[in-house]
């Protein structure tokens, strides 16, 4: 892919998750009054399987600025922070993995590694800087690991990784009908129906459960 090109489309998915964010924020839901669920992951992780680990690191990095920016983001440089490590580290481990072997098996396995491995990072960062951001003892936080930012991490990793695994092909095929991006490969096999339905019920209880943390239901 041409750099100019490249370029280009890092721009239009940084404004695409930007858009994401900002859809997030109008939820009116959170968990523990202060943690919400961001779906830009999606687009991010989309992005990487689309222009590689790299470019989705790129992405997370100038869509976190972006939000500092424009007032999204008022956890000033310890949310930049927590930002780009919670989005660059699922979006790049996925599309690494991805990249590797690009199949159906590749995607989903590299989405399954990267919630879990994004879980298991955050709460390592959450125990070292979520102190200072808001102002309470660590202790306070030790506590808060196994019954609030576990669960929600886990949720929220799982239910972006449902939600990049089932609309990754009609994005991709749609960019190419668009001439967006080339077809420099062999068509891919379609997911089967049964991948389709398992997502979709895993995606649907994920949901579910983020609502009951949330203590909506």
């Amino acid at each position: 892919m041409k750099s100019n090109k490249k370029i280009a489309l890092i721009g239009l998915f940084c404004a695409i998750a930007y858009i994401f964010t900002l859809l997030g924020g109008l939820l009116p839901i959170s968990v523990a009054g202060f943690l919400k669920y961001d779906p830009k992951d999606i687009i991010v992780a989309i992005a990487g399987f689309i222009l590689g680990p790299a470019s989705a690191l790129a992405i997370s990095v100038l869509t976190a600025l972006l939000e500092l920016v424009t007032g999204i983001s008022t956890t000033g440089f310890y949310g930049l922070l927590m930002n780009i490590i919670s989005t660059a580290s699922f979006a790049c481990v996925a599309s690494y993995i991805y990249k590797k072997r690009k199949t159906l098996g590749g995607a989903i396995f590299g989405l399954i590694v990267a919630t879990l491995i994004t879980t298991v990072l955050m709460l390592l960062w959450n125990y070292f800087v979520t102190p200072f951001y808001m102002q309470v003892p660590r202790e306070a936080v030790l506590r808060m690991l196994p019954t609030t930012f576990l669960p929600f991490n886990l949720i929220k990793y799982g239910i972006n990784a449902c939600f990049a695994l089932l609309i990754y092909k009609p994005v991709v095929t749609a960019m190419r009908k668009s001439h967006i991006i080339e077809t420099t490969a062999p068509a891919k096999q379609r997911p089967k129906l049964w991948i389709i339905l398992i997502t979709t019920f895993v995606l649907a209880t994920l949901i579910f459960c983020f609502l009951i943390l949330a203590k909506v239901i």
